[in-house]
C-alpha cells in the first residue's frame, strides 16, 4: 500500500474514497465536511440527518457524492479526543472505505484538539492496522484492497508535521505488520533456522549488525538453560542478536530481549491439544523485536538498541528435558526443572545474561508470551508489566498509554521469592499455581541482576480471537507500538 501526504483541500483530491471526521453533539458541520457538503449541493448533511448519525466514536457513515464514496467517521465528544480515538476512528473509516470497493482513500487529518503532527501519526497508524490482513496460505485473495492512502492537508503551514506525523505512522504500522505476518506464519514455516534467516534479511536491507549464534557457539557461552529447551527439538537453536547504532551521538544503550518459542508443545509435561493449538504464537516476543528492529532505521532515535532472541523449540522426545533435570545458566545459576512448559524464562533467563555479559546496556526490557497467569489476571487485551526500576516502570506505562496499548503493572512481591526455591539447585523454574505471573517475573528478576530492567508479559493481547478494533483475528503485535513510541520518545 502506498501512503502518501497531499497539501490540497479534500474535495479536490482525485480518491475513489473520501474520509472526513465528525464530532458528536456538535450543531455545525467542521470546515472540511461542510466544503463537501457545498460542493454537493447539501446532500451530506442531509443524508448524515437522515441517517440520525450520532458520530460517536467509532461510527461510521457514508454516501455517495461528487462521484464517489464519502465515508464519516465519528470522534465522540470534542473535549474527550486522544490519539487513540482517532486510531480507531480511521481504522474504522478504511475498513468501509474498503468495503465499498475503494482501491484509493483520501483522509483529513481527523479531528482539532491535538497538535497536527500527532492526528496524522494516528490517521496512518490506525487505517492501516485496520485494513491489515493475513492470506499468504489463501488460493483466494481478496479483491477489494486498497492500494493507495494519501492524508490531505491544506493548510501549507502544517505540512511539515503532517508529513513527519504521516512517517512515523506509518513506520509503527508496518513494524506491527511485520510481526504479525511473522506470528501467523505456521511453525512448519517458521522454524528457529527461519526466523534467525527473517532477522539477517531485515539487517541486510536496513543495515543493521547481525550475529547469529548457532549450538556450539551457545554451548562454549555457557547458555545450559537456553539448550536445555532445546535438546527436545530436531529444529537446531539460534540466538540471535541485532544491533541498531544511532547516526550522531548516543544517549542510551537499550538491550530488547524477545521469547523465541517457535512451537511450543510443553515439552514432556505435554500441553493438551486445545492448549497446543495457538503455540505457534509463542514467539510473539521475539517478532515484536523484529519488527522494532525493522523501524528503527527509519525512525533515527538517538538511541543503541540491541535486539536479542534465543529462538528453539519445545518439543517432547528422547533427549528433551525431564522434570526434576537441572540446567545451569550463563552465569552459573542452577535451576531445577519442575515443570517442562516452563520453558520461556529458561531461554530468558540465558538471553538476560548475554545481555549484562556482552550488551551492558543502560536499560533491559523482554517481551514474552510467558504465563496463562497473566491472561487469568488481566484477561486478553492487557500486557503486565513488572520491573525493577520504578522510573523505567512509569516511562513503559506512559509509552504504552500514548501507543494505545493496555499495560498494568504487576508488583514484584519479595515474599513470593521462597516459592523458586528447590532442595537440589539455587532455583525452581515453577512455584505454585496462585500469583504465577510475579513468579515468573521473580525468576527472570534473578537474571537481570543489577541491570534497569522491565518484563511484559503479552500472553494476553499477543493473539486475539476475534476481531479488534485495530487488528484482525489472529496476531496483533502487542508491545510493538509501546517500545517504538517509548525508544523515540
Amino acid at each position: 500500500m502506498k501512503v502518501a501526504v497531499v497539501m490540497k483541500r479534500l474535495e479536490a483530491v482525485s480518491a475513489d474514497a473520501l474520509v472526513v471526521g465528525l464530532y458528536a453533539e456538535e450543531k455545525r458541520l467542521p470546515e472540511g465536511l461542510a466544503r463537501l457538503d457545498r460542493a454537493a449541493g447539501g446532500r451530506v448533511k442531509t443524508a448524515l440527518d437522515a441517517e440520525k448519525f450520532k458520530a460517536k466514536a467509532g461510527q461510521v457513515a457514508h454516501l455517495h457524492a461528487l462521484g464517489r464514496h464519502v465515508v464519516v467517521a465519528g470522534l465522540g465528544p470534542r473535549a474527550e479526543t486522544t490519539a487513540e480515538v482517532l486510531r480507531r476512528a480511521a481504522a474504522a473509516a478504511a475498513r468501509r472505505a474498503r468495503d465499498l470497493g475503494a482501491r484509493t482513500v483520501a483522509a483529513e487529518v481527523l479531528g482539532d484538539r491535538l497538535p497536527a503532527r500527532q492526528r496524522a501519526q494516528a490517521v496512518v497508524e490506525g487505517a492501516l492496522l485496520g485494513l491489515y490482513a493475513f492470506e499468504r496460505y489463501k488460493k483466494e485473495k481478496a479483491e477489494r484492497v486498497v492500494e493507495e492512502l494519501s492524508v490531505v492537508e491544506a493548510d501549507a503551514r502544517r505540512g511539515r508535521d503532517v508529513a513527519e506525523g504521516v512517517g512515523r505512522g506509518e513506520a509503527f504500522a508496518r513494524a506491527t505488520w511485520l510481526a504479525r505476518d511473522l506470528i501467523n506464519t505456521p511453525a512448519k514455516d517458521l522454524s528457529p533456522t527461519a526466523l534467525a534467516r527473517a532477522a539477517t534479511d531485515l539487517a541486510k536491507a536496513r543495515k543493521l549488525r547481525v550475529r547469529v549464534y548457532d549450538r556450539a557457539e551457545c554451548q562454549r557461552m555457557g547458555m545450559g538453560a537456553f539448550l536445555g529447551v532445546a535438546a527436545g527439538s530436531e529444529e537446531p537453536p539460534k540466538f540471535i542478536h541485532l544491533t541498531y547504532t544511532p547516526p550522531g551521538r548516543r544517549k542510551k544503550r537499550v538491550a530488547l530481549i524477545g521469547k523465541g518459542i517457535t512451537f511450543d508443545s510443553g515439552g514432556l509435561d505435554l500441553k493438551t491439544s486445545e492448549g497446543m493449538l495457538r503455540m505457534k504464537y509463542d514467539m510473539s516476543g521475539a517478532a515484536a523485536v523484529l519488527g522494532i528492529m525493522d523501524a528503527l532505521p527509519k525512525l533515527r532515535p538517538p538511541v543503541e538498541v540491541h535486539g536479542l532472541i534465543a529462538a528453539t523449540e519445545n518439543m517432547p522426545s528422547g533427549s528433551a528435558i525431564r522434570p526434576g533435570d537441572v540446567l545451569r545458566a550463563m552465569n552459573g545459576t542452577t535451576i531445577e526443572i519442575g515443570n517442562t512448559d516452563a520453558e520461556g524464562r529458561l531461554t530468558l533467563a540465558d538471553a538476560l545474561c548475554y545481555a549484562a555479559e556482552k550488551v551492558k546496556p543502560d536499560e533491559v526490557v523482554d517481551m514474552a508470551t510467558l504465563t496463562g497467569a497473566c491472561v487469568i489476571a488481566l484477561g486478553p487485551l492487557c500486557a503486565g508489566l513488572m520491573a525493577n526500576d520504578r522510573a523505567l516502570a512509569r516511562r513503559l506505562l506512559d509509552a504504552a498509554e500514548a501507543a494505545g496499548e493496555h499495560v498494568w503493572e504487576l508488583p514484584l512481591l519479595e515474599e513470593y521469592r521462597e516459592n523458586l526455591k528447590s532442595d537440589v539447585a539455587d532455583l525452581n523454574n515453577v512455584g505454585p499455581r496462585g500469583g504465577g505471573a510475579i513468579t515468573a517475573g521473580l525468576f527472570l528478576k534473578e537474571f537481570a541482576g543489577a541491570m534497569p530492567w522491565a518484563h511484559l508479559d503479552i500472553a494476553g493481547p499477543a493473539f486475539t480471537e476475534k476481531d479488534l478494533a485495530l487488528a484482525p483475528k489472529g496476531a496483533t503485535g502487542s508491545a510493538v507500538r509501546t517500545l517504538l513510541t517509548y525508544l523515540t520518545s
